[in-house]
């Protein structure tokens, strides 16, 4: 092969190469970058989502739709009552203080570095338990799920209004059993 076949023929191989699936996927994910984002301890969207809060750190626009990214702190007695998540899995993380976390049949209580995962279509449901603040990582796959905890954290202080939330939910394909 001489040197002008060899230059067309690579050229058109890296022309090839360029548009890879990646670089298609990247393009069809809307406002997504892929660039790097630094969210600082004291950064992110904070929330109080019916006393649970929040602090979301990646929300789905800054992962492409993959995840979104929650530290909870909490005081001893908070949590969430059974639920089903239709579309999301969930990895908790307990970074300080314990937590009971029962999923389906099994309840156990975590601690400081324990991560348990919790499938979509499972019911589940977590409480700070012992003496002291609990704080923990949530990831939740796929993102999306962030934009209801927005909506619940904009309803009125006190008591919820049970079937509002149960409204707002069930837009999220998420049900308590």
């Amino acid at each position: 092969m001489n040197r002008k076949e060899f230059i067309t023929s690579t050229a058109l191989g890296v022309g090839v190469l360029s548009f890879s699936p990646l670089q298609a996927h990247k393009k069809s994910t809307g406002p997504f970058s892929n660039s790097p984002k630094i969210v600082r301890n004291d950064e992110g969207q904070k929330l109080n989502v019916i006393g649970d809060n929040q602090n979301i750190k990646l929300t789905g626009e800054d992962t492409g739709g993959q995840y979104t990214l929650i530290e909870q702190f909490n005081d001893p007695g908070i949590g969430i009552p059974p639920h089903v998540h239709e579309n999301e899995d969930e990895v908790f993380q307990v970074l300080t203080g314990e937590v009971e976390m029962t999923v389906g049949e099994k309840s156990v209580s975590l601690k400081a570095g324990d991560i348990i995962f919790c499938p979509r279509g499972i019911p589940h449901s977590w409480k700070v338990v012992g003496q002291e603040k609990a704080r923990a990582m949530l990831s939740i796959f796929p993102a999306g799920l962030e934009k209801m905890f927005e909506e619940l954290s904009q309803l009125p202080p006190g008591p919820p209004d049970l079937e509002k939330v149960g409204q707002i939910c069930g837009k999220y394909n998420l049900r308590f059993v």
